[in-house]
């Protein structure tokens, strides 16, 4: 890919999603940078590469894979990382980001976020494999805070001591999805901000925003819904702490039209000028 934007993504983006390969390269709303799922680009059709390409142009692009099974035990595919790292190298990324979790068993793919148990074994091996992934897409790599259901039986810690022991031990980035701290501290009691304050907020390198549905009392990440007002509180306190990190704006169910995600990713943007004032927000989207 020649003549690309800069690599480098600022302020707020938006998912690439295929509802919106037409109507995305009409618009003349601002859009800070994109993420793409690389699973549907890697080894995929020419046209879906094709717009990637076209959009790679224009604004800078970053992967956030789904089905790595970072805390798994097989070992990673070889000809899916180096199709990969093809790729990333193509888009001049400079990062990459996926789950803290595994995916898979077995070979099975169970195509969700499977929560590991919270134990220093656990650790370890989540650190020896993201560095593991880092040294072979050679660029660093941060993983995300995930949405979980239930705690896995053995953990000897909390979910932030985890994360937080990974991150240091791998050296890593976190890719902090805040829409997960909210939705994590409602299904298992206890204030978003405590819940915030004990993830290794000083190694954010990326955040997420989404909404989400309530089932039976219950809060589920579905990325389906307008942000909520406790979501943006989080937010609110996360770029606090934080400074101007990217943020991405998620929408992956139900996805309406482009300017409908545009809409929600301005409200967003104006929680970033809010709390960074608005030469940051303007200069990060420049």
């Amino acid at each position: 890919m020649n003549n690309l934007a800069p690599s480098k993504p600022r302020g707020v983006g938006i998912g690439l999603r295929p509802p919106h390969y037409d109507s995305i390269f009409e618009t003349t709303r601002p859009i800070g940078w994109l993420e793409i799922v690389p699973e549907n680009f890697v080894g995929n059709e020419a046209s879906a590469r094709r717009v990637l390409r076209q959009c790679a142009e224009r604004w800078p692009v970053i992967a956030h894979g789904v089905s790595m099974s970072v805390g798994g035990q097989a070992p990673f595919d070889d000809a899916y990382v180096a199709e990969l790292k093809q790729l990333l190298d193509e888009l001049d990324a400079p990062y990459y980001t996926d789950h803290l979790c595994y995916a898979a068993i077995d070979g099975v793919a169970y195509h969700d976020l499977l929560p590991l148990p919270y134990t220093e074994e656990a650790v370890r091996h989540c650190a020896k494999r993201i560095r593991e992934l880092s040294d072979r897409l050679e660029r660093p790599v941060g993983v995300e805070n995930i949405s979980f259901y239930a705690v896995m039986p053995g953990s000897e810690m909390t979910h932030g001591e985890f994360v937080t022991a990974v991150t240091d031990e791998a050296d890593c980035g976190l890719l902090l999805d805040v829409n997960n701290v909210f939705v994590n501290a409602s299904n298992h009691g206890g204030d978003p901000l405590q819940w915030l304050h004990a993830l290794p907020l000083h190694r954010t390198m990326q955040m997420h925003v989404a909404g989400h549905i309530e089932e039976e009392g219950r809060i589920i990440d579905n990325h389906g819904r307008p942000v909520v007002p406790g979501v943006f509180a989080v937010l609110r306190e996360a770029l606090a702490n934080t400074g101007a990190v990217p943020v991405l704006l998620e929408w992956d169910t139900d996805i309406p039209a482009l300017d409908r995600v545009l809409d929600e990713a301005d409200a967003v943007r104006d929680v970033f000028v809010e709390v960074l004032g608005a030469d940051a927000a303007t200069g990060a989207d420049a």
